[in-house]
C-alpha cells in the first residue's frame, strides 16, 4: 500500500522516532519495537517475532521476504522521512511486539556465558555490546533496572538486530538477584580499573560458566554489585590509560573469556 499522508495511521508506530527515549504516549519500556535496516529488518522477519508492519521505499522494501499477513507499505524518501522525522537513509523500517523474556531460570539453564549491565544508560552502548556478545559468543544479557530500554530503535539499530533474538531480562531486585545467577552456577566476574586480578587470570577453562558485569562510562559499577561478585578484574593496559569505554571494554572481555 502507497502511503502519501505523512501522518497516515497505518504507519502510526513509526510518526515523530525523533522524540527520545520513548515514544510519545508511551511509558519507557512499552509499546512496539521498531527495527530500522534491511540487515535487522531481515533478521526481525527471521525472528518468528509478531511483526506489526514494514514500511519504506519501493526498492528497500523490494528486497525484503515479507511473510503472507504482514501489512507492508511504501512510500518516497520524503513523505518517510516526514513519517519518522528524520531523514532515514537506510529506507526501510519494521515494527514488532516486545520479546516476552524468558524466566530467569530458564535463561540461566541455557547459557554459558552472560554479561550484567548495570547503568548504562546510552542505547548506542547497549546496541553494541549486545552485537559483540552475539558475535564472541555470550548466550544472554541481564540488565539492573536503571539500564536505557534495550529494545529502543538506536540500541536495536546498532545491535544489528541481534538484540531481537538474544535471551534478555531485567533483574527486578538489585544486585540481589545476583545471588541467584551465582547459585546456577556462573562464576561472577565485575570489570573494574582499580581491580588486582587480571582479567586474564579468570581461565575461561577452570571457569566454564562467567556472568561478566560492566558499568556506566563514569561511575562503573556501583559497591553493592562490587560487593556480590565473586572477582573483580581489570583489563591490563599501558600506563597512564585508565580505561577503554564500556562497549570496546566489553569485545574484549567477551573474547578473552570465550
Amino acid at each position: 500500500m502507497t502511503i502519501t499522508d505523512p501522518r497516515d495511521p497505518r504507519v502510526a508506530d513509526f510518526h515523530d522516532l525523533h522524540a527520545g527515549d520513548r515514544r510519545p504516549g508511551t511509558e519507557r519500556g512499552t509499546g512496539p519495537v521498531v527495527v530500522e535496516g534491511v540487515t535487522a529488518v531481515e533478521r526481525l522477519l527471521a525472528s518468528g517475532l509478531p511483526v506489526r508492519c514494514v514500511y519504506g521505499v519501493p526498492g528497500r522494501v523490494d528486497q525484503l521476504a515479507v511473510p503472507a499477513g504482514v501489512p507492508v507499505h511504501v512510500a518516497d524518501k520524503w513523505v518517510l522521512s516526514e513519517t519518522i522525522g528524520f531523514r532515514l537513509t537506510r529506507g526501510v523500517l519494521a515494527s514488532c511486539e516486545r520479546p516476552v523474556p524468558p524466566a530467569l531460570p530458564d535463561l540461566l539453564a541455557g547459557a554459558r556465558r552472560i554479561a550484567v549491565l548495570e547503568g548504562l544508560n546510552d542505547h548506542e552502548n547497549i546496541g553494541s555490546i549486545a552485537r559483540s556478545a552475539w558475535a564472541l559468543g555470550v548466550d544472554a544479557l541481564l540488565l539492573d533496572p536503571t539500564c536505557a530500554d534495550p529494545y529502543y530503535r538506536r540500541a536495536v539499530r546498532v545491535s544489528m538486530g541481534h538484540l531481537l533474538t538474544t535471551p534478555l531480562r531485567v533483574l527486578p531486585d538489585w544486585p540481589g538477584d545476583l545471588e541467584r545467577v551465582r547459585s546456577a552456577g556462573f562464576t561472577t566476574v565485575a570489570l573494574t580499573p582499580g581491580a588486582d586480578v587480571d582479567l586474564a587470570a579468570v581461565d575461561p577453562v577452570a571457569h566454564p560458566r562467567t556472568a561478566v558485569l560492566l558499568g556506566a562510562e563514569g561511575p562503573g559499577l556501583s559497591a553493592a554489585a562490587m560487593d556480590a561478585v565473586d572477582v573483580r578484574a581489570r583489563i591490563p593496559m599501558r600506563p597512564g590509560v585508565d580505561s577503554l569505554g564500556v562497549a570496546a571494554a566489553a569485545a574484549v572481555v567477551f573474547a578473552t573469556l570465550r
